[in-house]
């Protein structure tokens, strides 16, 4: 199964029909197509497209974009608060694409301290890969895959927020912070990441 957002609205590609507000049975790539422009250019907020052949329609759905692999983390202190930054009025974790060589863990770790100004940050594990889609300038169309990992911080707090990169504030928030003042300010795969790391945690 894959979860990618749409300008904030989510498509589901899986093997069986899942109760979600639309759903469309896979034929040929023109499904996928009519799908996207579905959550493009309609109020529908949520759809399902459903094949046997999860793999090959995953595979159809990646041909139709450009791809752009990104790496971040959900980084914790002793205290258990968690590191967002502020980038265009929207709370954030740390991400950004990885370069030409890279590992995810070495491209993760790399951006983190790129844009919090935080060193020596420990990679943990790997917590999931999130998708989102959007439009760059020049009219392509782009899916960007980001690697997320669980990290640990004990060090100086040096926090400062890259402002080159439009990033205005560099904050850790606490459970409570998260709930009342995160997710009312960000994008749904921060959530999901975040929810994701939580319930790990919990086990």
């Amino acid at each position: 199964m894959y979860k990618v957002f749409v300008n904030e609205k989510k498509l589901l590609l899986s093997k069986q029909s899942e109760n979600l507000e639309k759903t469309i049975g896979y034929e040929n790539a023109m499904t996928l197509e009519i799908a996207l422009d579905l959550l493009e250019n309609t109020s529908v907020k949520e759809l399902n497209v459903f094949g046997e052949d999860i793999d090959g329609i995953w595979a159809e759905f990646r041909s139709l974009f450009r791809i752009i692999e990104a790496a971040g983390g959900v980084v914790n202190n002793p205290d258990g608060d968690t590191l967002f930054i502020r980038r265009l009025g929207k709370w954030d974790l740390p991400k950004g694409k990885m370069e030409k060589g890279e590992s995810r863990e070495e491209s993760a770790i790399r951006e983190i301290e790129e844009e919090t100004g935080l060193r020596d940050v420990e990679l943990v594990r790997f917590i999931n890969t999130t998708f989102h889609i959007y439009v760059e300038r020049n009219g392509d169309k782009v899916l960007k895959c980001t690697h997320w990992f669980e990290m640990n911080f004990s060090g100086e707090d040096t926090s400062k927020p890259q402002t080159e990169e439009g990033i205005t504030e560099v904050a850790w928030k606490n459970t409570a912070q998260i709930e009342d003042e995160v997710f009312p300010s960000t994008f749904k795969n921060i959530k999901l990441i975040i929810k994701e790391f939580w319930d790990t945690r919990k086990n």
